[in-house]
């Protein structure tokens, strides 16, 4: 069953969900993770506690509102539109990851927090 999660950027709050898999429940054992968090393009990202390789879950293809964990960097990434990588309107991650999990409603409101400093991930 996946776990309920929120996601605060600066003043902008959304809703996720974690799903049902080995990478994404040792993400969750982790959480809650408040830290400084990057940004590349509309994806934001940051370094979790967590050492897992790709699974059967692992893909290139994202959409907007998927969040994924990127093996070669310990990252948790929260895709909210294109990236740097991206030919269309679709956010394309550095590298292949894991889906983990997706947040719920328009994951857009997370343009609003672009340029804030940290980032909390907690279990709801």
């Amino acid at each position: 069953m996946p776990t309920r999660i929120l996601v605060r950027v600066g003043s902008v709050s959304v809703q996720a969900e974690l799903f049902d898999t080995p990478c994404a429940a040792a993400i969750c054992d982790e959480l809650p993770i408040e830290t400084k968090h990057h940004e590349w393009g509309d994806e934001f990202y940051f370094e979790v506690p967590v050492s897992m390789s790709l699974d059967a879950t692992a893909t290139k293809k994202v959409r907007s509102g998927d969040i994924g964990y990127w093996p070669e960097g310990r990252a948790f990434a929260i895709f909210f539109g294109p990236t740097p990588m991206s030919t269309g309107s679709d956010p394309v991650p550095a590298g292949a990851v894991n889906i983990v999990g997706r947040i719920i409603g328009d994951a857009g409101v997370l343009r609003k927090a672009k340029g804030a400093e940290e980032i909390l991930v907690e279990k709801t």
